[in-house]
């Protein structure tokens, strides 16, 4: 194994998304304050619009928060060296993952997003480390529905998908042999 692999946060990446969770705040706003402008046939009553935009505006807001903390992280987004992979790239990052928890790599595909998901002995020694309650729920989710509460993408790194997929893989392969 390589000493240390060091994938950097992209600053780029992390401006797209805030400018993506910026634009659905506002477009919740403006269902809040005007639902009756927005209903169609399918949506018909202004109480859904006002839903749609309350929530728009808190989850699309709290992913704004995040990534605005991101913005000016100094951190390196995720590190892999022989003690396992330090994740410090999303709001579920939890540290250092250690390669003898990690039984297994995964890919996993939310919609048009892929994640490494890393199969661990030790599910909740990872959901206790969470930095926040909301953090902790969408981990234990994340093990109820894929088996795994580590979930890694590379939508804030400085590397494409398949190559942090291959990065891993081959790391834990090596490791294996060892």
């Amino acid at each position: 194994m390589n000493d240390k692999i060091e994938i950097p946060l992209s600053k780029s990446k992390i401006i797209v998304l805030l400018a993506g969770s910026l634009i659905f705040v506002s477009i919740g706003i403006l269902f809040i304050y005007r639902p009756d402008s927005f209903t169609t046939s399918v949506f018909n009553r202004p109480q859904y619009i006002l839903v749609a935009g309350i929530f728009s505006a808190l989850i699309f807001g709290l992913c704004g928060l995040f990534l605005g903390r991101k913005l000016f992280d100094s951190k390196v987004g995720l590190t892999v060296d022989h003690h396992g992979i330090t994740d410090n790239s999303s709001g579920t990052s939890i540290g250092l993952i250690e390669w003898e928890d990690i039984q297994g790599i995964e890919v996993l595909q939310v919609a048009s997003t892929k994640f490494v998901l890393l199969v661990t002995d030790q599910p909740e020694k990872y959901i206790a480390r969470a930095p926040s309650g909301l953090a902790k729920r969408a981990m234990k989710a994340n093990y109820q529905m894929y088996g795994s509460p580590i979930c890694i993408s590379s939508n804030a790194l400085k590397i494409r998908f398949a190559e942090l997929q291959s990065l891993l893989v081959d790391e834990f392969q090596k490791r294996l042999q060892n």
